[in-house]
């Protein structure tokens, strides 16, 4: 028994190299493991179910093939996707998860997230989360024609894009204490989550006992994937795209 987690594709008509990574992935690695966990940003960018391309389209049928062979696929929201929704899961057969949510490996509780609501030091980004991802802002996107979407999103991306120029590689990490601090509000040992793009795995010191903090890497010059086994326990892999 395997169980596969990722992130942090973000999937793109300019980059076809990484569809056809995913693709592949869904194929060859993917078929082997009884579930697969995509932890945000699968895509670079989500304007709504109701305007997925050729590309987008492409993927979900790839996820929905997956799904038909036995693989249990679950999608939690990264902060590039966080507008899709209950249609695209539909199509897909996939689950979607809440941000943070804990699921069981084993008897082993572990805690899973995005990664974003950890850079609590980026003051302007967690402001801006708050914002997006209120309902009555997500309703108001949704409710603008796609080409005014597209406008916007090119729109935020600039800014995002110029505003982190500016940001220290501190300010855009997690902050240890935030960890520490779901870590034991949630009582667990082992931490899952991406959007760094820091792939690496954290020993800690969580309630007086040892802990793993591990972080998924984004898909660019390689691709990341972690992998659990129950006889073996997790291993961090990248491969060639």
């Amino acid at each position: 028994m395997s169980v596969l987690f990722i992130s942090d594709l973000h999937l793109q008509v300019k980059r076809p190299d990484l569809t056809t990574a995913f693709s592949r992935f869904l194929t060859e690695q993917a078929p082997q493991a009884t579930s697969l966990y995509i932890l945000g940003d699968l895509f670079d960018a989500w304007l709504g179910d109701d305007a997925m391309d050729d590309l987008q389209q492409t993927v979900a049928s790839e996820i929905k093939q997956l799904v038909d062979r036995g693989v249990a696929v679950y999608f939690m929201h990264g902060n590039r996707d966080f507008l899709i929704g209950e249609d695209f899961a539909a199509l897909t057969g996939l689950q979607l998860l809440n941000d943070p949510c804990i699921i069981f490996l084993g008897d082993q509780p572990v805690l899973l997230s995005h990664g974003d609501q950890l850079c609590t030091a980026d003051k302007d980004y967690m402001a801006f989360r708050q914002y997006i991802r209120n309902p009555a802002t997500v309703q108001k996107l949704l409710s603008l024609s796609v080409n005014e979407r597209i406008a916007m999103a090119e729109n935020i991306r600039a800014q995002s894009q110029a505003a982190n120029q500016a940001k220290t590689d501190e300010i855009m990490d997690v902050t240890p204490a935030e960890v520490e601090k779901w870590m034991v509000e949630h009582n667990v040992q082992w931490f899952i989550h991406g959007h760094t793009h820091r792939p690496a795995i954290h020993t800690l010191t969580i309630n007086q006992q040892p802990a793993q903090r591990i972080v998924l890497g984004d898909w660019d010059k390689k691709g990341w994937m972690l992998r659990w086994d129950e006889s073996v326990g997790f291993d961090l892999i990248d491969f060639s795209l």
